[in-house]
């Protein structure tokens, strides 16, 4: 059969050989195979939130930052953002996953004002720019519970997967129905109560998906500070972190199977050993 021929979507029989992965996988996937060894070079990690403040002891240098703002129906992209962190909220999360991934290159994608302000349509446009930009994770601490922005949030989430970046967001610290982190093409995280920060936990009963320290951390802030914190938001670079770390070493991993190492390599999975 030709390959014109062929259904939609399938594949002819010499094309085998070109999607052939480029590395064998050992027989049991474990921590050491997964990110041994790895410090997060070469891994991009954006952060979508409240801006960055570079320089942070905690942080060190952004190596982009930019904020996103929308009037009527322009999308404004300020790509040399001067005002840093507006509340402390990104910085936090940035300290986290520099903690983890020490070597990564960090982004800053500000989305939120002052007072945690922000708006779904600056999310979205915000979201829509860092997948453009091919970043490795995109850091999501930050929800809308608002359902009108679902069905594109949806669609963003989705065609990040497919573009091999990951989305990893947080779980909405209130029992509510919010967005993006119910979508099954992110990775979604909730906290625990460990002190460990690579001890993390896989939930066989979704919609969150990984459960990560997130109760009583100490975090970055602004002014070059430091708060102890509390709250799903902090989770989630936990987890944002260790998946820099699994793609600095395996950079040719897609979404899917990076949710598979970090499954297989979570603490009640094969990681406790």
């Amino acid at each position: 059969m030709t390959e014109e021929e062929l259904p939609a979507w399938s594949l002819p029989a010499e094309a085998v050989e070109r999607i052939a992965l480029p590395e064998e996988w050992p027989g049991e996937v474990s921590r050491d195979w997964a990110w041994g060894g790895a410090a997060g070079a070469g891994a991009r990690v954006c952060v979508l939130d409240s801006g960055i403040e570079a320089g942070h002891p905690l942080v060190g240098d952004v190596q982009e930052s930019v904020a996103i703002s929308v009037e009527g129906d322009e999308v404004i992209v300020e790509e040399r953002d001067t005002e840093g962190d507006l509340c402390g909220h990104g910085t936090a999360c940035a300290g986290l996953i520099r903690s983890l991934a020490p070597e990564c290159e960090l982004a800053s994608v500000r989305v939120l004002g002052a007072g945690y302000s922000g708006s779904g349509a600056v999310l979205l446009e915000g979201l829509r720019w860092a997948i453009e930009q091919g970043y490795d994770v995109i850091n999501m601490s930050l929800s809308t519970t608002k359902q009108k922005f679902a069905g594109l949030l949806h669609e963003l989430a989705d065609s990040a997967y497919f573009r091999r970046t990951m989305l990893v967001a947080s779980a909405h610290n209130m029992p509510v129905e919010s967005y993006p982190w119910r979508f099954s093409s992110v990775i979604s995280v909730g906290s625990h109560e460990g002190a460990d920060p690579f001890e993390y936990f896989y939930n066989p009963a979704p919609p969150v998906e990984f459960f990560a320290r997130g109760v009583d951390v100490e975090v970055a802030w602004n002014g070059g500070g430091r708060l102890v914190c509390t709250g799903n938001s902090f989770a989630t670079p936990h987890i944002a972190g260790i998946a820099a770390l699994v793609l600095s070493k395996h950079p040719e991993l897609t979404p899917f199977q990076l949710k598979s190492v970090l499954y297989l390599t979570a603490t009640n999975v094969g990681g406790g050993a």
